[in-house]
């Protein structure tokens, strides 16, 4: 049975990221390590003080596919990681990092993961970090992730978080702070539902000169669940940022969104904006006039906005 369940939680986390099968690699089940892989442009060694690793970047590059899955599969597991990338100058690298629940217990599943990622002068990284949780048991999965960006002159980062199915408590901290000429986008897309809860707090630091952030969240809340959304876009320098949260509320979910923007800086130029609504009727009937049940016209509609 413990076979069955951790090959079908590395299928849905494959088939969340779409990982390939080449490059470095380092596999977390049940609190330790289970394998691992390093290229010749990506290394990955355990740590010695704590558990986690640190996976290097030579300068200059283009490294291979870089996969960190953690699993767990027992009922009762908390799990703390602590991960630290470094990404040389020039350096692109692309890392895939999911996590999969399934819980059968009565006893709550958790797993928190601090990354902190260290990008070196015009280096390029993709991050996708996917959550996923199932199981039958009534044990909490709870997953709380902690995201620290500290980004030299010229580096480019783009960071995609996914949470669309069964994680019942989330809190996710990120921070990131820009140097000259650096460019982050960060994409948040996060569906809950049943009594789920979710929250994200998240302060970005334009600290360079013509540095530049892009903040998009996008949310579905269905049932009771409870979702709150805090990112802050602070202009510490000439600085350009954007800051968009949208969600979707059904049912009797509760949703709370606080963009927050701040200038240190004459020259910092930030906007934020942030919608709350239900599904547009005229898109439900259009779509049910098409062959579509309520049902299926609602699923299609949420799984455009997601995406």
């Amino acid at each position: 049975m413990f076979d069955y369940i951790q090959k079908n939680l590395l299928s849905a986390i494959a088939d969340m990221s779409g990982i390939p099968e080449s490059g470095a690699f380092n596999i977390r089940i049940n609190g330790g390590g289970a394998a691992r892989s390093s290229t010749e442009t990506v290394t990955i060694e355990p740590k010695t003080d704590k558990q986690g690793i640190d996976i290097r970047v030579k300068p200059f590059s283009k490294a291979d596919n870089v996969h960190i899955p953690v699993i767990v599969t027992e009922s009762g597991v908390s799990d703390r990681v602590y991960n630290d990338f470094y990404i040389g100058e020039g350096a692109e690298v692309r890392i895939v990092a999911g996590c999969g629940i399934h819980n059968d217990g009565n006893c709550d599943s958790r797993h928190e993961g601090i990354h902190r990622f260290f990008i070196g002068k015009n280096a390029r990284v993709t991050y996708i970090e996917k959550h996923y949780g199932d199981g039958e048991g009534t044990g909490a999965r709870v997953l709380n992730p902690v995201t620290e960006v500290y980004m030299e002159e010229g580096a480019e980062c783009e960071m995609e978080t996914v949470q669309i199915k069964g994680v019942d408590s989330t809190a996710r901290t990120s921070t990131a702070h820009l140097g000259k000429n650096a460019k982050l986008v960060i994409t948040e897309r996060l569906m809950t539902h049943g009594a789920q809860y979710a929250r994200s707090d998240m302060v970005i630091e334009l600290d360079g000169e013509e540095a530049s952030a892009q903040i998009i969240s996008r949310s579905v809340a269905k049932d009771s669940s409870e979702q709150i959304f805090y990112p802050r876009a602070v202009g510490n320098n000439r600085c350009r940022a954007h800051v968009q949260c949208d969600s979707i509320i059904m049912d009797s979910a509760k949703i709370r969104s606080i963009p927050e923007i701040a200038a240190n800086h004459p020259d910092a130029q930030i906007v934020h904006e942030a919608a709350i609504g239900k599904i547009n009727s005229d898109q439900l009937t259009k779509l049910c006039t098409l062959g579509l049940t309520p049902d299926e016209a609602e699923e299609v509609i949420i799984e455009g906005f997601l995406n």
